[in-house]
């Protein structure tokens, strides 16, 4: 059974949303103590968070700051506050989503979901890069590993490269790269991607591997595995 941790302090709403989930077959846990709000989620280790932003003592901006530094648990901000700017505020800080208020609770059941299949299901497949042990992708550190190489990652180079080592030699859209890593009601400008993907590039580059992402002009992106079957070989030669 997942546990989800509410961070609100609307008690009311708490409770319909945990009676709702509940049924659901979700376990809900409602922090009350707003002190000591980062020790009550490393002690109840939850797989997911629904945070406001308006909060006691602190704002929910520096919770999400907080946990992400720590973590990958996803959160899911649940606030009044409308504005783009604070959505795009939030997601820059590491959140996976963004529900604003009044929301029904089928659309946040729906998103909770979609969250936890993307955080839990996908990424925690193995692929055969891991299995072979050519390159190794650490979901709980969000590092890339090569030889005695390891590079850290944020959220998001981690999901683009969990993308690709998912869809070898496969052409990937750019379409499909952008809901990947951003909410479809989330505006994101077009270059925003081709930024992420040059980073992408680097980290391989600095790896001691080029040429593993190759454009395809006009429609996406394509995983060169044959580079890291290259690779493997030339290490059995020596």
């Amino acid at each position: 059974m997942d546990k989800i941790c509410i961070i609100e302090d609307d008690f009311k709403l708490c409770e319909l949303v945990k009676t709702y989930l509940e049924d659901k077959g979700f376990y809900v846990y409602i922090v009350e103590d707003f002190i000591n709000i980062e020790e009550e989620i490393s002690r109840e280790n939850p797989k997911l968070i629904l945070l406001d932003i308006n909060l006691p003592y602190v704002d929910g901006y520096y919770i999400c700051r907080d946990v992400r530094s720590k973590s990958n648990i996803p959160i899911i901000i649940i606030s009044a506050r409308s504005g783009e700017k604070d959505q795009i505020l939030a997601i820059d800080l590491g959140a996976d989503d963004y529900v604003t208020k009044p929301f029904k609770l089928e659309i946040l059941h729906s998103k909770i979901k979609a969250v936890l299949r993307r955080t839990y299901g996908e990424y925690a497949s193995n692929n055969k890069y891991i299995e072979d042990k050519v390159l190794y992708l650490d979901e709980k550190r969000f590092t890339i590993n090569f030889k005695d190489r390891v590079i850290e990652l944020t959220k998001n180079e981690f999901k683009l490269i969990n993308k690709f080592l998912l869809n070898p030699g496969k052409v990937i859209k750019r379409a499909t790269l952008f809901q990947e890593l951003w909410d479809e009601d989330t505006f994101i400008d077009e270059n925003t991607l081709t930024v992420n993907i040059t980073r992408i590039k680097n980290i391989f580059k600095e790896l001691g591997i080029r040429d593993i992402i190759k454009t395809k002009r006009g429609v996406g992106y394509i995983f060169d595995d044959g580079v890291l079957k290259e690779v493997k070989d030339n290490e059995k030669d020596n």
